[in-house]
Parts: structure tokens; sequence; C-alpha cells
């Protein structure tokens, strides 16, 4: 099982990736009132049939011809259901697919979130053909950091992957998460 939900946010993400998608967009949601951890991740990739929606959650199998078994989606579904969350993928041939983890928040059996911000950053500057829009949000206080507003600020042939665009990207998600949460461990 990874160790942080942010490695299976990455995993799935890379997902979408493959999956064409030209943009993934990632919530993650930490409700203190409620005692949840959501987590939603929805592209506009090729989509799955319901069949194949199914069988993704089955760690035995994959699409991949590197390796004979796919075990990220499972043990993000295992994650959230052992912490008395719920996992759930919704998909539709040529439109895309969301899935969404609940984790029960203060559950002895849930993973640390993880550093979710070096996650975004290296999803943003490792795939420059994808946008992504990214929404953090702890109790009432939220923000957003979507890479289409990016590239239409900075113009056309700017590439996010410059060293002061990461940099500044990098300093974005850090300085607001902190900002959102007050610096919560979670």
């Amino acid at each position: 099982m990874m160790p942080e939900i942010s490695l299976n946010i990455l995993d799935v993400a890379e997902n979408s990736i493959r999956a064409e998608a030209s943009l993934v967009e990632i919530t993650v949601s930490v409700q203190p009132e409620t005692d949840m951890l959501t987590v939603i991740i929805k592209d506009d990739g090729c989509g799955m049939t319901p069949e194949q929606a199914v069988s993704v959650q089955d760690p035995f199998y994959t699409t991949r011809t590197t390796r004979k078994v796919g075990l990220g989606v499972p043990f993000f579904k295992q994650a959230a259901e052992s912490t008395g969350g719920s996992f759930r993928i919704d998909s539709e041939k040529g439109k895309g697919t969301t899935v969404k983890a609940v984790f029960g928040l203060s559950h002895i059996d849930r993973m640390p979130l993880g550093d979710i911000s070096s996650t975004i950053h290296t999803l943003i500057v490792f795939n420059g053909q994808t946008d992504f829009r990214y929404t953090y949000e702890y109790a009432e206080k939220s923000f957003v950091l979507d890479t289409r507003q990016m590239r239409q600020i900075l113009g056309e042939g700017i590439d996010l992957s410059e060293p002061e665009v990461s940099a500044f990207i990098r300093e974005y998600l850090v300085t607001n998460k902190e900002e959102t949460d007050g610096g919560a461990d979670i």
C-alpha cells in the first residue's frame, strides 16, 4: 500500500494522463467538522466502459504491458474503505473518468495526506501538455490553481517547467496550502 494519499493521487492522475486527458481536475477537501477527507480526480480522457471501471478496482487487472498487476486503484480504494470511507469510479467511454475517495479524517488507519503540494507541482511541471485545476479546501477556506489561467497570464510559448515558473508554482502551492489550513498536519 502507498504510504501517503498524495501518492495515490499522483498514480490516478498519471492514469488520467495516459488516458489522453487534456484537463485533470483534482480536489482535496478536508472537513474537520464532518470528520471527512475527500479526494476527487476528474479527467476528460478516453473514459472506460462500465466493465473496465469495475475491472480497474481488481489488483490483478491492468492495461499496462510492462507488468501483470495494477495495484494503484485497488490500494486507493482499500485505503479509503479501511477508514470507514468510500470509493467510487464514474466513467463514460469517450467522455472521461471521475474517481472519488472519502476517508474518515480522524480514523486511526487513515494514512497521512503527505506532501500534496509537491505532488501537484510534479504533475504540473512534468506534464506540460496537460492542464490541471487543483482545488484545496480546509473547512470554509480554499484556494485554486488552474494552469489554464497561468498559461493565459504568462502567454504562449512559456513552459511551466522553466525554473522561474516552476519555483513560482511550488511557492504558490505551499504558501496557499498553509494559509488555507493554518499548517495543519493532515
